[in-house]
This record gives structure tokens, C-alpha cells and sequence, in this order.
């Protein structure tokens, strides 16, 4: 007869005793051997509303402190964030986006009608030297998204060359023109953005054909160095995952998923991003837990193909998807950010975190002034979002070992519907700290919570920290930019060497450090 671990010992002793302490966390201390990829806290910046302009690039000439146009307080926050990886520029933009047109003196560049996002004219003063200077400025990698959609062959392996290539070759020789000497050296390249739905309208028989010819084609020009991601499912479409990774064409390294938080009945009845009610705030959370269920059930038919997990399951796009601020236009997707959209954010990490033996990258969609973003301007203003704070915390899991852990909660239950009232993910860094993040997403009462490692012990809780707000549907406005902020956090006992107990409060989101 096999024998039980220890650990197996343990998550049956503590299900046993699961009347008499309904909330626990056990980590077997020992087991990490996965490494949670700094890429999963990536995030996505496309020419869409003021993200770009008016948000990261106000041009040398403005009045808003800015490094070379860069706008400075929106580099050093991103920069304070440890961004690892960014994908641009698109998104639907992405695939109307022909690369030549953003090359070159600003005031020769050729303009674009931006068909998908408010009709506006695109000036293309921000293009691929502004976006990879900018990447190198942050220290984080930059993620291409080429032109399957209206694009051709011809124009990816062009960028490629371009931006890679450090030979006498056509594409290197106008860099250089255009006066950057060095090739960037890009890793990262999606073949097409959603082409089933803005990127082409494809069946996933028609791309896995197109995507064999451009992988092949970007494979011979990027010398077999670059990691290309192929384009994935919309939400559930698990259909499509499998014809992918049935032919699993080409050299591609990754495969993308894209999956939007609707905290309202349907995409034509969103919540409002403030002042929202009670049954909003818990139908954000209880969607956004289906990236869990997105996850596992893609992951299964990519193991199916790929049992070794050579290609990595990309979250590029996800988020909570809320109807834009009153008097903003329709198609800048200009939205506002609670502690609610915080938590949709930590939990959506410990996902991600706990899945990182297939979730290899995630882009939270957007960085600046666009659905979720990080950050807000007005202005000369600018705001830093609870989920601003929730990629600031969760920093110390980036390229950590995951340790593997049970959770046992209690129910968060409204209106006759349940959902587990507390998320957590645990790691431990090169240093042998160990991160517990903790949320607790019930907005009434706050949780005890057992921690329990296996296999080792600690000394002390080096730090820990806290997010939370007065209500649970607070935010940070531009008026009052820190109402929702992370503070130091003492509410928690050392029971003994290998145990600690954790007071949560309610909608809040605490990560400590034990050494």
C-alpha cells in the first residue's frame, strides 16, 4: 500500500477538523519546485483612448514633466512597480497597425484612422523606437503584437529584421538610419490578436494555417530566438485551444487566452466603476473566480498535446470590464478603479500564481487610463489604483518558487449565492523568505485565518503589509489619491515555529514575509 506524505497526513487531519477551524492554510514548505514567472505580472499598453497619448507619451514639448516625452511620474511608478513585460500595440489596434507608418521624423510620419477606438486620427509619433526605448527606460521586456489580420508575411519579417537584426541587411540599415545603432533584441512576438473575432474573424482551422506560415517565416528571420505566442481562445472557446495545440504548428512557445470580469448581466449591462451596489461588487468577484475553472480546463487540453508544458498558457489580456466614467467618450474605455477591482486583481494573481507550471505570462489590460489601469491621469495629475498596489505587493512572487498549499474557507454568501470568501497563493524567494498572500473578499467581517508550514520552520514575520478601504466600493480619486493604500500590518501571532495565525479584515488583501 502506498504511503501517505506527511502533507497528505496533514490536509486529511485539517479537512477532518474542518467543523472546529473552518479557515486554514497548509503549505508543504519543502515541494517548491515551480517558479512563478515574473511575466504572469505583466501588462498591455494599446493605442486606445489615453493610454498611450495623454497617458505613458505627452511629447517633449509638454508642460507635464517628462523625460524625452516620456511623462516621468508614470515611468517612475511603473519602474517602483517592477514591470516586467509589456505588450503593444494592441489589442484590435493591433491588427490595422502597419509599422512603417511609426517610424521615422515625427513630422513625417503617416496618419491612421483608428477604426476600433473612438474613430480618432492616430498620428503615429509614438512607434516602435518610442515603445522600446521606453521598455529598455523601464527594464522590462517588450511583447510585439504583429499584423495577421491586415497585415502580411512580408511586413512581420520586416519588423523583425528591424527591430532584431545587427547584419548589412535593408531593415537594420533603416534602424540605424532613423539613428538607433543597437537592435533591441525582442523575445517576445504574438502571431495576430484575437483573429477569431477584431484581429480577422478566423475559424481556428483557417489561423492554425496562417499561423503555421507566419511562425515559420518569423522563426527564419528572428534566428530561432524569438518565443512566439500564437493566438488563443476568447473566454470558454475550448475548441479552439484544441485545434491549436493538435497541430501546434511552427515554433510557438505560447499560446494566448483572453477572458474580461463583467460584473454586470452582460457586456450591454456593465456595472459602473464607482458608486456601484453591493450585488456588483460580489458579481465581480464571483466572475472573475472563472479564470480559475478558464485555466485548468485549457490546461488540460494543452497537456493532452503538450504533456512536457513546453508552451505556456499567456493570459494577455484580462480584467474587469466596467461601463466608462460619466461624460468620457464611449470608445476611450476610460474607467475608474475600487478595492473591488484590487481584490478581482489578487485573487486573479493567486490563480495565475498557482497554475505556473502552464501560465507563463499574464497582461492585465491597461497600464494607463484604460479599463483596469495601474494608473490614472488628469492632467498633471495622477493617480496610483488600489490594483496599482496589488502588483506592488505581489512583487515578491515574482520569480519565486511556488510552494504548493490546501486552502480550506469559509463561504462568502449574498443573495443566495456562495463564493469561497478567502484566495492565497504562496511562494519563497531565492533568499528562502517565504510570501503568503492572503485576500479576504467578504466586505462585512473580517476572517482568522491558520497558516500552517509543513517540513519548516520560520523565526519571525520580517514584514507584512495590508490593502483595504472604508467601504467596498472605495477608490482613489484625483481629489483624493490615497484613500485606498497599502499600511503596515501587525494583526497576526506566532503560535509556534511552524504556525502563525492571521486576523484579515474584510475586503482586504494582506502579503507577509516570514523568515
Amino acid at each position: 500500500m502506498k504511503r501517505l506524505s506527511i502533507f497528505s497526513c496533514l490536509l486529511l487531519i485539517a479537512f477532518a477538523a474542518n467543523a472546529q477551524e473552518t479557515n486554514k492554510l497548509i503549505v508543504d514548505a519543502n515541494q517548491g519546485k515551480v517558479v512563478i514567472n515574473k511575466n504572469i505580472y505583466g501588462h498591455f499598453a494599446e493605442h486606445l483612448g489615453r493610454c498611450i497619448y495623454d497617458g505613458i507619451w505627452v511629447g517633449k514639448d509638454s508642460k507635464i514633466p517628462n523625460t524625452d516625452g516620456y511623462r516621468t511620474d508614470i515611468v517612475n511608478a511603473l519602474k517602483d512597480m517592477k514591470i516586467p513585460v509589456l505588450r503593444w500595440p494592441g489589442g484590435c489596434f493591433a491588427d490595422t497597425y502597419h509599422w512603417q507608418d511609426g517610424i521615422g521624423p515625427l513630422n513625417k510620419r503617416a496618419k491612421m484612422m483608428n477604426y476600433h477606438w473612438g474613430g480618432v486620427v492616430e498620428n503615429n509619433t509614438f512607434g516602435t523606437h518610442e515603445f522600446l526605448n521606453l521598455c529598455e527606460m523601464l527594464g522590462c521586456e517588450p511583447y510585439i503584437s504583429a499584423n495577421v489580420g491586415s497585415g502580411s508575411v512580408v511586413e512581420m519579417t520586416q519588423w523583425i529584421e528591424y527591430m532584431n537584426s545587427d547584419k548589412d541587411v535593408p531593415m537594420a540599415n533603416l534602424r540605424r538610419q532613423n539613428g538607433r545603432e543597437k537592435p533591441w533584441n525582442v523575445k517576445y512576438l504574438g502571431v495576430g490578436n484575437e483573429s477569431w473575432g477584431c484581429g480577422g474573424n478566423m475559424t481556428p482551422d483557417y489561423y492554425v494555417n496562417l499561423l503555421r506560415n507566419y511562425s515559420e517565416m518569423a522563426g527564419i528571420y528572428g534566428q530561432w530566438k524569438l518565443k512566439q505566442i500564437g493566438c488563443g481562445a476568447n473566454s470558454d472557446d475550448y475548441n479552439w485551444t484544441d485545434v491549436v495545440m493538435k497541430e501546434r504548428p511552427g515554433s510557438i512557445s505560447g499560446l494566448s487566452l483572453h477572458y474580461y470580469t463583467i460584473a454586470g448581466s452582460g457586456w450591454g449591462n456593465k456595472s459602473a466603476a464607482t458608486g456601484f451596489e453591493k450585488k456588483y461588487y460580489f458579481s465581480g468577484l464571483e466572475k472573475a473566480l472563472k479564470m480559475n475553472e478558464l485555466v485548468e480546463k485549457h490546461s488540460a487540453i494543452m497537456d493532452k498535446y503538450d504533456p512536457k508544458k513546453q508552451v505556456g498558457l499567456m493570459v494577455d489580456e484580462w480584467g474587469i470590464w466596467t461601463d466608462v466614467e460619466p461624460g468620457t467618450e464611449k470608445g476611450f474605455l476610460f474607467q475608474q478603479n475600487s478595492i473591488r477591482d484590487a481584490l478581482i486583481a489578487s485573487l486573479t494573481l493567486d490563480i495565475f500564481n498557482n497554475h505556473a507550471d502552464r501560465v507563463k505570462m499574464a497582461n492585465i489590460a491597461q497600464t494607463i487610463n484604460v479599463l483596469q489601469s495601474v494608473i490614472l491621469t488628469q492632467g498633471n495629475k495622477m493617480v496610483l489604483t488600489p490594483t496599482y498596489y496589488v502588483f506592488k505587493m505581489y512583487a515578491v512572487h515574482q520569480d519565486a518558487k511556488l510552494l504548493p498549499s490546501q486552502l480550506i474557507a469559509e463561504d462568502y454568501e449574498f443573495d443566495g449565492r456562495k463564493i469561497p470568501a478567502l484566495s492565497s497563493s504562496v511562494s519563497e524567494d531565492q533568499n528562502g523568505n517565504i510570501h503568503v498572500s492572503v485576500t479576504n473578499l467578504n466586505p462585512d467581517k473580517e476572517i482568522v485565518l491558520s497558516v500552517e508550514l509543513v517540513g519548516k520552520s520560520f523565526e519571525q514575520v520580517k514584514s507584512a503589509s495590508v490593502l483595504t478601504a472604508p467601504e467596498y466600493n472605495s477608490y482613489n480619486g484625483f481629489d483624493a489619491p490615497e484613500v485606498v493604500k497599502p499600511v503596515d500590518f501587525k494583526n497576526f501571532k506566532k503560535i509556534n515555529s511552524s504556525s502563525l495565525q492571521i486576523t484579515v479584515p474584510s475586503k482586504a488583501l494582506v502579503v507577509l514575509e516570514m523568515k
